[in-house]
């Protein structure tokens, strides 16, 4: 492919700036990459991996001459680092993000977006319980969904370049209001991982089950809990703290049902309780049909392939 943006920039190394970062060496999407992380470590890593041609302890000078500014930080360092940055950006330049909430996003940052600057705030759907620069690999967004959220009086041309560039790297682009990607993802991944940390948690709490039993005997169930409670601890403590109310909603509807299934196992009510299950299994062939994962049978016994 052609290259969309001459010099990249992104602001915070780990998992999925790091797949940004060999998706776009992939597909000779830029031109350039800069890269910005806090510690000494992190940076000599990024150059090491062949991540980044420039790696700056400083977030304002990774920015400079940038042509795409991705902020790939944990949501509560965003503000401070848009304030930082503000006066080095680029005119012309496209300024973006991949954080999993987008109100918050756009409070933080929005304040700070000088004239000139086209801040298009964005979500890849991709992920895995790892984190850090070692963490990524090119293929990471293939037909994964990217959301998003443009602004009013966004450009048209800048919002074409930035969906032209994440479709590069393999995924598949839509568009959505902010306030209603909150809410989607609240159901489809903020509440989940919640509950997966809750029930790992409750596991290591109850005392009539050793942590030997929980760990030697895990099922596929609470292994599939156990993944997603090994996800990044600083980036969903801010995800919660920033989508409170769509969390929050989501959360009190879970409570209902899960008050609901407990009638029903007590009472002995097995046509509700099969009823409901062939209803939430048609959700999991829906996803299959959708490309959004595949129903190759993974008892344990197999190692999945990088990604999967």
């Amino acid at each position: 492919m052609a290259v969309i943006f001459e010099r990249v920039a992104l602001l915070g190394i780990g998992l999925i700036a790091s797949s940004i970062a060999l998706g776009a060496r992939k597909h000779g999407l830029a031109g350039s990459i800069a890269g910005h992380a806090r510690t000494a470590e992190t940076r000599a890593t990024a150059l090491e991996l062949g991540l980044c041609d420039q790696v700056y302890a400083s977030a304002a000078e990774a920015v400079k001459d940038a042509d795409l500014v991705i902020f790939c930080v944990p949501i509560g360092a965003m503000a401070a680092m848009a304030k930082e940055i503000a006066p080095h950006l680029k005119p012309g330049a496209v300024l973006t993000d991949v954080g999993s909430v987008k109100k918050a996003v756009i409070d933080a940052i929005g304040p700070y977006v000088p004239g000139g600057v086209e801040f298009i705030p964005g979500h890849p759907l991709a992920g895995t319980e790892h984190s850090g620069p070692r963490a990524g690999f090119a293929s990471l967004f293939d037909n994964r969904w990217c959301l998003l959220t443009p602004l009013d009086g966004t450009d048209p041309d800048a919002l074409a370049r930035l969906v032209a560039f994440w479709q590069g790297l393999g995924a598949k682009v839509d568009q959505m209001d902010a306030d209603h990607h909150d809410l989607v993802l609240a159901v489809t991944s903020h509440a989940p991982h919640l509950i997966a940390y809750t029930m790992v948690g409750v596991a290591d709490d109850l005392q009539r089950v050793t942590e030997s039993e929980v760990i030697n005997y895990s099922a596929a169930g609470f292994r599939d809990f156990t993944r997603i409670a090994a996800s990044d601890p600083t980036m969903w403590r801010d995800v919660f703290l920033n989508n409170k109310e769509a969390t929050l909603e989501i959360l009190g509807r879970f409570t209902e049902e899960l008050f609901d299934l407990q009638r029903a196992i007590r009472r002995g009510n097995g046509q509700q309780l099969f009823d409901y299950f062939t209803r939430t299994r048609a959700i999991r062939r829906g996803i299959i049909e959708a490309g959004q994962d595949t129903d190759a049978p993974d008892f344990g016994r197999a190692t999945k392939e990088k990604g999967q």
